[in-house]
């Protein structure tokens, strides 16, 4: 299936990631994000504890999500964390197996995402249609390269990897920039059920420190990938 099949109404959905200062939420609402992450990871150096979560995400406006990410966290840290973000949807990005994860979300009762950490060794087999089937109860399979340590670092997987149908919801991270995220939704928007994407340190200056234009940059490139592949589904349908 070509993105030329896709129905033109499937807009990417976006989600600015690592945010620690009130300036830098304002600007991804301002962008257009339909989500924003904030990493409860201590080692990472983009971590807010829970209540500074708290604080920024009482900036975002209706329909703007705040999700909290996780690294092999107890249930409990979880729990007491959504506490203070009653809106938040939750990502779990270490070693969860599907059980914790349902624990951490109070019986799978609050959304939440799981991060497939897609090997940068291409001889290193990855069987993403299994690790789906397996999270079934998560909203979202967010796909990311498998680095030292956990998050993606800033590194792109090849996304050809991706099998040609996975049956879930899937958001694509690790590396994206303004350059590559157009060329990114085109690839492997057709793989999945829906696609959005997920981006950190492809909109900064510093770690931790976003940068807008460049978010508003990575933004414009998602909406020239949605018209790009809804010129497709147009061109096609009129040639039949």
């Amino acid at each position: 299936m070509s993105a030329a099949h896709l129905p033109p109404s499937q807009r990417t959905r976006i989600k600015i990631c690592g945010l620690t200062r009130e300036q830098d939420v304002d600007a991804a609402v301002q962008a257009g994000a339909d989500a924003v992450g904030f990493v409860l990871y201590p080692p990472s150096p983009r971590f807010v504890t829970a209540r500074r979560a708290a604080e920024l995400a009482a900036l975002l406006p209706p329909f703007v999500t705040p999700v909290l990410l996780f690294v092999n966290e107890p249930a409990e840290a979880v729990l007491a964390a959504c506490e203070a973000v009653p809106a938040a949807a939750v990502q779990f990005h270490g070693d969860e197996t599907p059980e914790q994860c349902l624990a951490a979300t109070a019986g799978g009762r609050r959304p939440w995402l799981r991060a497939a950490r897609i090997p940068l060794d291409e001889s290193v087999p990855f069987d993403l249609v299994n690790f789906a089937a397996r999270h079934q109860r998560a909203q979202a399979i967010l796909v990311d390269a498998h680095v030292d340590g956990y998050g993606g670092g800033g590194k792109a997987f090849n996304w050809s990897r991706l099998p040609p149908s996975v049956n879930a919801h899937l958001v694509l991270s690790g590396g994206l920039t303004p350059a590559n995220v157009t060329d990114g939704i085109v690839q492997v928007r057709p793989r999945c059920r829906s696609l959005a994407v997920d981006v950190s340190s492809g909109v900064e200056h510093a770690k931790g420190v976003k940068d807008p234009d460049k978010i508003h940059q990575f933004v414009a490139a998602v909406r020239a990938a949605d018209a790009l592949l809804a010129r497709s589904t147009h061109a096609l349908l009129s040639a039949a």
